[in-house]
């Protein structure tokens, strides 16, 4: 990421477990950059996020779709958690910490 992460992003939990995920993720990592990210006016490109992930495995678009919905609940899981199930152990554990930074268990 090109530019520095303000501090009410580093307080939000919304904004720290999706960039948890983007950080982590092994394919959401290469879009974790200004093109997809606007911190200057608090904006993340969705449609655009959403675009690129087409050709994508199912449980790469779920990854997005859940770093996205922990992001705003108005994002939502296509087919709620039950694409979970899919998800290697890693991806699972990537899940879940997100789950839990966005929640604060």
């Amino acid at each position: 990421m090109a530019k520095a992460v303000p501090h009410y992003v580093k307080e939000s939990p919304e904004w720290c477990s999706m960039l948890y995920l983007f950080s982590e993720h092994y394919k959401l990592s290469n879009f974790y950059t200004n093109a997809y990210f606007d911190f200057h006016k608090g904006h993340v490109y969705i449609r655009k996020l959403t675009q690129i992930s087409k050709c994508w495995s199912e449980s790469e678009k779920f990854m997005l779709a859940l770093a996205l919905h922990l992001y705003n609940p108005k994002n939502k899981l296509p087919r709620g958690l039950a694409d979970m199930d899919r998800l290697d152990a890693g991806n699972m554990k990537l899940a879940l910490k997100a789950i839990s930074i966005r929640y604060q268990m």
